[in-house]
């Protein structure tokens, strides 16, 4: 390609460069030509009279339904708008931006749709918790059409493909989520693998996907066995009784999702057995210590805002709080997505309590202010 032609091609692209595409990789050309065009007005400003769905600097959603799975859960349907990639993984999450009273609130849920080739919308099981407000908000009823804010889809919590032949499932309430897809996705597929499940829920009533699971379970052709342990009669699974649950689990490749607690258990069964490559995780929490930061003012450099924010608000949350869009994924650590430098001050890890300093790259999802800093963004 002539030097010249790659020149225009970034000069057109670079107004959206910062925005995730479709697989086109034309999309962001358009975009960032419409920013051009429509200087000093954004693109916007223009687009969201025609679609509210269309953007040239973020990817946005259409609530289509919220459908109740137990009495503090739901299924969410969302139509994607304009460049969201539809080639996700069964068991990767998806990053949501809800308005509510004014401002935007983030989180990441695991998608539970199929990608297929002839269905656009996507759906997310989301279950109300007390600390949860935006869960909470989804649970409690969004009004059809609403329009929110998305995050690509990202993580690495998905099986090959081919699958294993034979599969150990794990998992405790909402953990279910993405098994869920990964189940769907199999059957879609005409995949059959041989697949124990154990599903923990403090009673029938609980149990998100029950009636799905029970189907799957009752149908002989599916290679799918439930193992299904109600806390409230029952108690906690007991993993030193796995050898009568699953006599063959050592052979098996195992995906467990769910709170720490169990995922911490698990983790440390698989290493006495000396099996942790046959083991995969999935965390929706983050392993926070007690060493949060002291909390100080948060200025943003490039945005040139500011904020104050005690020792156990995220770096992440305070941008957000004051209408910037940080990068974000998974909200927990892992993807490294929210990584940006550290301009001045310092900040803390509030997982590992590990203080950092200007001119290290930080993760503001899992950070917080010790004392004044400024952040590049």
């Amino acid at each position: 390609m002539p030097d010249t032609v790659r020149k225009l091609l970034k000069w057109s692209k670079a107004p959206a460069s910062d925005v995730a595409s479709s697989s086109s990789p034309w999309t962001n050309v358009v975009r960032g030509l419409a920013a051009r065009a429509t200087t000093p007005l954004l693109p916007d400003d223009y687009l969201k009279h025609l679609n509210p769905l269309w953007s040239a600097r973020e990817l946005r959603g259409e609530i289509m339904e919220a459908r109740p799975e137990t009495p503090d859960s739901a299924t969410v349907t969302i139509r994607p708008g304009w460049g969201f990639r539809g080639d996700y993984q069964p068991g990767q999450y998806v990053g949501i931006g809800l308005r509510v009273d004014g401002r935007w609130h983030w989180r990441s849920y695991s998608l539970t749709s199929v990608p297929t080739r002839d269905q656009h919308d996507i759906s997310i099981t989301v279950k109300a918790t007390p600390e949860g407000f935006l869960s909470t908000h989804l649970v409690n009823g969004v009004a059809p059409g609403t329009v929110i804010r998305l995050a690509s889809p990202k993580g690495d919590f998905a099986l090959p493909d081919p699958p294993p032949s034979q599969l150990l499932f794990v998992s405790a309430g909402s953990g279910i989520t993405p098994l869920m897809a990964m189940l769907r996705a199999l059957r879609a597929r005409g995949h059959r693998p041989d697949i124990v499940h154990l599903h923990s829920a403090p009673s029938e009533d609980a149990v998100i996907f029950r009636d799905e699971l029970r189907d799957m379970h009752d149908d002989d052709t599916s290679g799918y066995r439930l193992h299904l342990q109600l806390t409230e009669q029952s108690g906690k699974l007991d993993f030193a009784a796995l050898d009568d649950l699953v006599p063959d689990w050592r052979a098996r490749s195992a995906w467990a999702c769910g709170p720490t607690s169990l995922l911490d258990t698990v983790e440390h069964v698989w290493s006495e057995a000396d099996l942790d490559d046959n083991l995969h995780t999935e965390r929706f929490d983050i392993a926070a210590t007690d060493k949060g930061g002291e909390g100080g003012t948060v200025t943003f450099a490039i945005s040139d805002k500011t904020v104050e924010i005690d020792g156990a608000t995220s770096l992440l949350e305070a941008g957000e709080s004051v209408g910037i869009q940080m990068p974000f994924g998974c909200r927990m650590g892992i993807c490294q997505t929210c990584v940006l430098p550290l301009d001045d001050g310092h900040v803390r890890d509030v997982r590992s309590g590990a203080e950092h300093a200007a001119g290290d790259r930080i993760q503001t999802c899992v950070s917080t202010a010790s004392g004044d800093c400024t952040i590049n963004i």
